[in-house]
């Protein structure tokens, strides 16, 4: 692992616990302005649009601006843009819903006309009703493409853990036989346009995740260095799996000194 020169920085289990700010994480933010390093926040967050995410973070002392946040919907947004598949069904909040305005989605009790099927966290919106809906529009013909707004497997909120996308993405998947265009992490596509964003190179870019797998592995495999924090979803048998880190620090407010010590 050679010298870094930017860093993506997931946001809940990083930055923030739920609603609670991690220690030291406004001051490493206000360290990356005040050093010149590019860095974005990258987040699977399908909950909340960016301008939600923004507020959030202002509330809790960190400035940012739409441009410095990438989420899957965005992503989503764009391929729809360049792939015209059709109008889509959302399968996910409303909030969220907002950042596809312009691709005039199907209503929400729609179970035919679909060009692609939109999948992100619905939370406790999720019921049989909804998955069911969901697996009939995927095999309706023509069959539209399934979109997911990433593959998180759970995050944890105030409450404890809870199931993100992923694990109805998996259960549309079998239930389909198809596979989904993955538009968050672990995505390779996903964090390549991240560090184009950056415009560096992936070998120059570090993540910064508590995710063992869709963060560190899949930074990792899109050439990145990845950075496990032990906060957030962390839980100490991630150590024993077949991902090796390139660094595992406490938190956020050492990457500081990480950052030193590999330059």
């Amino acid at each position: 692992m050679g010298a870094v020169r930017g860093v993506l920085l997931d946001l809940d289990g990083v930055v923030y616990v739920g609603d609670s700010l991690v220690p030291g994480a406004v001051d490493v933010v206000d360290w990356l302005s005040r050093e010149g390093i590019p860095y974005r926040f990258l987040t699977n967050t399908t909950s909340r649009p960016r301008a939600a995410i923004v507020e959030k973070l202002s509330s809790m002392g960190i400035r940012a601006d739409d441009d410095d946040i990438l989420a899957p919907a965005v992503a989503a947004m764009s391929w729809i843009r360049s792939t015209s598949p059709g109008r889509p069904a959302l399968f996910v909040p409303k909030a969220t819903a907002s950042e596809f305005v312009e691709s005039d989605p199907l209503p929400d009790d729609a179970e035919e006309g679909a060009g692609a099927v939109v999948v992100g966290d619905l939370g406790e919106g999720w019921d049989f009703a909804t998955v069911n809906r969901a697996f009939r529009l995927l095999m309706a013909k023509p069959r539209p493409r399934l979109v997911a707004l990433g593959r998180t497997r759970y995050w944890r909120a105030d409450d404890g853990l809870r199931l993100d996308a992923g694990p109805f993405v998996r259960a549309l998947e079998y239930a389909t036989a198809t596979t989904a265009v993955v538009m968050g992490k672990p995505a390779r596509a996903f964090y390549l346009t991240a560090v184009e964003g950056l415009g560096l190179a992936p070998n120059d870019v570090v993540m910064v995740g508590d995710d063992i797998r869709t963060d560190v592995e899949g930074a990792q495999r899109a050439g990145l260095t990845g950075v496990l924090v032990r906060t957030g979803k962390y839980v100490a048998t991630d150590l024993d799996s077949d991902v090796t880190p390139d660094a595992v620090l406490d938190s956020i407010a050492e990457l500081p000194d990480w950052w030193a010590a590999t330059a």
